[in-house]
């Protein structure tokens, strides 16, 4: 879905930032100049002649970008970049100065003009200057998106001994070099969200963002609004208008964790992104166009997902453009070992200690474990241990596994195999409530997953989002802590 590979760097980077500009200027002949240069350069204009009627229409729209002129009668450019600041302070504004008004530009500069112009304008300086300005904001957006970010510790590296985890790693570097869409599946767990950090910090897009998004976590009006931003008034709650993932991405990579959980409604505009590389914010008429590489992860089988009618076939093969696959854990069994030493030596730097050994039979028992939960259990049997270690050697009985799994007559599902037989069960369940055994089936379920709720989703044969809305009622009536 990129566009022309040999539109510019810089061009990708700022191609999103400014759409909306209002231009200020008491000088009907300047302004009409200004508001047709600005149009010229495919940008949305509305003009006003006064500092006040600018503020007035602050209030009612939002715009990316302000050029007023300095000189005004009643509110001139100072007064209205001071008012801005109280106000509207997320719009950046750029001055028009005229030779001679040196003093002025500088306390505009200095009060919080994000930029300014000398009279003449042209249309070409007038594009330079909304260039800076989208870069500046888009750097202003990435860094108030990596604030939201922190907190999640150090991502994990790389870790690689197994002949699977060798074979998909060389597989996603020479896809890294492409700008197809990459599927990327596997069960929970096994680390999908850090194979496709690798491919964009191996494409060339490595200087460019990498933005993710969460699409088991939101709900659908929620995500389309993550997704593609919203216009002021959208719905209740937009007071302003609001970017959206896609748009924080442009000229990088655009991370879709748990593709198969989002509605059909979404799929068809996703689909349309891929295909077009446009889409419109959410209350919005202005389309928009941006250059983005999507990375898709998932622990269903989508093919089966179309095949149930649940996910669209033709959003299925444009997804599965650059397919990876993520063997589990208890497959690659040569990983658990240099895993594990590597969260101890994490860990431990944390913790402001050496990184701990693992004694024999410590060993031993991660070796054979059979990691229902893949990497992300590992990774938390060996902070606990790290955590409450007395000593500077992990033993076996510093190991704290969660429930074993068990085989019986349905296979391998701990959830629902070999616990109690068809008798049994029937006396368990007798005089309750269907919503009873619901919540208690559910509740069982999120318990042997250890609180992941898309597993829990992938074991019950519902969506993330269904589990999560059951989970928020229950919690409302009192029914769950």
């Amino acid at each position: 879905m990129s566009t022309s590979s040999n539109i510019p760097d810089n061009k990708k980077a700022n191609s999103m930032a400014v759409n909306r500009i209002l231009v200020v200027d008491d000088d009907a002949l300047s302004r009409e100049f200004l508001a047709e240069a600005a149009e010229s350069l495919g940008l949305a204009v509305d003009a006003v002649d006064s500092g006040q009627a600018a503020l007035e229409r602050l209030g009612n729209k939002d715009y990316d970008l302000v050029l007023t002129d300095l000189r005004m009668p009643g509110m001139d450019g100072i007064e209205l970049i001071q008012a801005m600041n109280v106000r509207h302070n997320e719009v950046p504004a750029v001055v028009i100065t005229a030779h001679g008004t040196i003093e002025s530009t500088v306390h505009a500069m200095r009060i919080g003009a994000r930029d300014f112009m000398v009279k003449p304008i042209s249309p070409d300086s007038i594009r330079l200057v909304v260039e800076r300005v989208s870069h500046t904001s888009r750097l202003e957006r990435e860094n108030a998106y990596l604030r939201q970010q922190v907190g999640g510790g150090e991502a994990p590296k790389m870790i690689a001994r197994s002949r699977e985890m060798l074979e998909t790693l060389t597989s996603a570097q020479r896809i890294a070099t492409s700008d197809g869409t990459v599927l990327i599946t596997g069960e929970s767990g096994t680390g999908k969200e850090r194979v496709a950090s690798f491919v964009h910090e191996n494409s060339d897009r490595r200087e460019m963002p990498f933005i993710r998004v969460n699409c088991a976590a939101l709900s659908e009006q929620l995500l389309e609004s993550e997704l593609f931003g919203h216009e002021r008034g959208a719905f209740t709650g937009a007071v302003k208008r609001r970017e959206g993932r896609f748009e924080l991405a442009g000229g990088g990579t655009l991370l879709l964790d748990e593709i198969g959980e989002i509605s059909p409604a979404l799929q068809a505009k996703l689909l349309r992104v891929l295909q077009e590389g446009e889409f419109e914010r959410v209350g919005g008429n202005q389309t928009l166009k941006v250059d983005v590489r999507v990375v898709a992860t998932t622990n269903r089988d989508l093919a089966d997902e179309v095949a149930a009618g649940n996910f669209r076939e033709d959003l299925y093969y444009r997804l599965h453009v650059l397919p990876l696959h993520l063997a589990p854990l208890r497959e690659r069994t040569e990983d658990i070992l240099p895993l594990a030493e590597h969260f101890a030596r994490h860990y431990g730097q944390k913790s402001g200690r050496t990184a701990p050994s693992f004694a024999r039979d410590a060993r031993e028992q991660l070796a054979t474990w059979e990691w229902r939960g893949n990497v992300r259990e590992l990774e938390n049997v060996i902070q606990r241990a790290v955590v409450l270690l007395q000593g500077d050697e992990i033993t076996a009985d510093d190991l704290v596994f969660g429930p074993a799994p068990k085989t019986g007559s349905a296979g391998n599902d701990p959830t629902i195999t070999g616990i109690l037989h068809p008798g049994q069960m029937r006396r368990v369940l007798a005089n309750k409530t269907i919503s009873e055994v619901e919540r208690e089936t559910i509740l069982g379920t999120l318990e042997s997953t250890h609180g992941n709720k898309t597993e829990a989703a992938r074991r019950l044969g519902v969506t993330a989002r269904t589990l999560s809305n059951k989970m928020k009622l229950w919690k409302q009536l009192g029914l769950v802590a």
